[in-house]
């Protein structure tokens, strides 16, 4: 399905499958993953993706964690969308490509900034050293808000020759109604 604003303005990515919506008690499992180091909480959560994957038409070339800038990535010990990506990778057979992005541009975290700022913030804060030309990738996550990081993540590897770019998001959050 395609919501409102993708019609307006269509996203750099091609589509979005989230295994859940984000609410209780997920966003604890993703908190206890991604904050407090709870690593045995990947392989929950990414079996939930597994299981809404099960009927893809078209498994992707390769799966890429979405990049954590390296002094984030030292401040927490671990990539939680790596750790994800590595079970998933392992479980559907599909190849992984951990280091062939990156987070360029140390930015505030997403979460601390209001929706209408979040597509300024991260603006140019990935690079892709390698060619992707025809591959559909799946870009892996934990969750997906704005859907601004993905999509700003999506045009870099399209402008490597992505053609189709597929997000794994273990859990989707919906704006509540009259915000903004």
């Amino acid at each position: 399905e395609l919501c409102g604003a993708c019609l307006t303005k269509p996203p750099a990515f091609t589509r979005t499958v989230a295994a859940v919506r984000y609410t209780f008690p997920i966003d604890a499992l993703i908190h206890s993953l991604k904050y407090q180091g709870n690593l045995a909480t990947a392989p929950v959560l990414a079996n939930l993706l597994i299981e809404k994957l099960k009927h893809i038409h078209r498994k992707p070339d390769v799966i890429i964690p979405m990049p954590l800038h390296p002094i984030r990535l030292r401040e927490r010990g671990y990539n939680q969308a790596m750790e994800l990506s590595r079970y998933l990778a392992r479980h559907m057979k599909i190849p992984l490509s951990p280091t062939s992005c990156s987070r360029i541009r140390h930015t505030p975290p997403q979460t601390e900034l209001p929706w209408r700022d979040r597509q300024k913030n991260i603006r140019k804060a990935f690079s892709c050293a390698i060619d992707l030309s025809g591959q559909h990738i799946a870009v892996v996550d934990d969750v997906m808000t704005t859907g601004a990081t993905l999509n700003e993540f999506a045009k870099i590897l399209r402008q490597q020759g992505a053609s189709e770019i597929s997000n794994w998001v273990i859990a989707r959050t919906l704006p509540e109604t009259g915000s903004a």
